[in-house]
């Protein structure tokens, strides 16, 4: 088996496991969102990553010593940008539904995400025709999106009254904006990783395999990451005066705490895959990662019963989504050898 076969595998099996990982919440009795989103953070974005990293990467310690205290910066500042997209996702879903405030976010990443890493660190090192094969597939992926949350948006509008349909324009107006600014910060986890690989190059200097020094970029990364999360989190902890629920419904905790196994499983997987899509692996490898992403999120809501409901015409656009799709994943796994 090739080694872009593998790689493409691991970012399915990433893309399954992240596009499934807000599933648990569900089984939640007594949690507030803020009980929830706090364990999660504080699993997702502070133990697992240091677990993985100290376990997986000989002499971590020694390989942040000798790094020089910039090399820190970009994967800590990214992630901090990242954190605080992760709030305003919710926000903007709350404010514009699902479909329209998915197709901006998740679109305007995938694009941003994939398109940024290539054209500011990659393009001199592949041919023109990969490069025309990934912007293609980008393309085609983009396409998809739009099919795909277009499809949610009318099987939506089947089953509830349209979320935005009493909000005043000028509100409206305001929340695509804000929609728009969380799709420019979304793939900043990505640029925290594929800009921050100088610590990766360390702890290969120091012994370490390829697949295993890409642990040493998520602890950095992520604890940025936490802090915007976590800081979102006691305020509404304290506003909502939910803290005491802690105590009434600890079994509620394993719940997040799968969440997070579940995401930092993702995006572990995702940095071993970017080792073996090779050149392109932080630029095709995050785009793959979101086709297969919303793919699998998509269908676990297909065996759910979540489209039963749904009409021909949301049915056939979720189709028609999930076929450009498949072909982005053809343009950019051929733009990736």
């Amino acid at each position: 088996m090739s080694l872009t076969m593998i790689g493409m595998l691991l970012t399915l099996l990433a893309g399954a496991m992240s596009g499934n990982c807000m599933l648990p919440a569900k089984w939640v009795r007594r949690y507030q969102w803020e009980n929830v989103w706090l364990i999660f953070s504080l699993f997702s974005l502070l133990v697992f990553p240091w677990v993985l990293g100290l376990s997986l990467v000989h002499h971590l310690p020694s390989v942040y010593a000798q790094l020089p205290m910039s090399a820190f910066a970009a994967p800590l500042l990214f992630g901090a940008g990242w954190g605080v997209a992760q709030i305003l996702f919710g926000i903007s879903v709350r404010r514009l539904g699902m479909g329209l405030g998915y197709a901006i976010i998740v679109g305007l990443g995938a694009v941003l995400g994939t398109l940024v890493p290539l054209f500011l660190g990659q393009r001199r090192l592949v041919s023109d025709s990969a490069t025309t094969e990934v912007v293609c597939g980008v393309t085609v992926m983009v396409v998809g999106i739009a099919l795909t949350t277009w499809g949610g948006k009318l099987r939506e509008r089947s089953g509830m009254k349209e979320i935005t349909g009493d909000v005043p324009a000028s509100a409206y107006a305001a929340a695509v904006l804000l929609a728009v600014l969380c799709g420019f910060m979304a793939p900043m986890l990505n640029y925290a990783f594929a800009f921050g690989q100088q610590l990766a190059v360390q702890a290969v200097a120091l012994g370490n395999s390829p697949v295993r020094a890409a642990y040493a970029v998520w602890p950095i990364a992520l604890l940025g990451g936490l802090i915007p999360n976590i800081t979102y989190s006691f305020w509404l902890l304290r506003k909502r005066d939910s803290w005491n629920l802690f105590r009434k419904a600890p079994r509620d905790a394993c719940w997040p705490v799968l969440m997070a196994v579940l995401w930092m499983g993702a995006f572990a997987l995702y940095g071993m895959s970017s080792v073996y899509l090779g050149t392109l692996g932080t630029s095709v490898g995050w785009a793959l990662f979101q086709i297969f992403m919303i793919m699998t999120a998509t269908l676990s809501g297909v065996l759910t019963g979540e489209w039963k409901q749904a009409s021909r015409a949301a049915s056939l656009l979720l189709a028609l989504g999930m076929v450009s799709l498949i072909g982005a994943t053809a343009l950019l796994a051929a733009g990736s050898r």
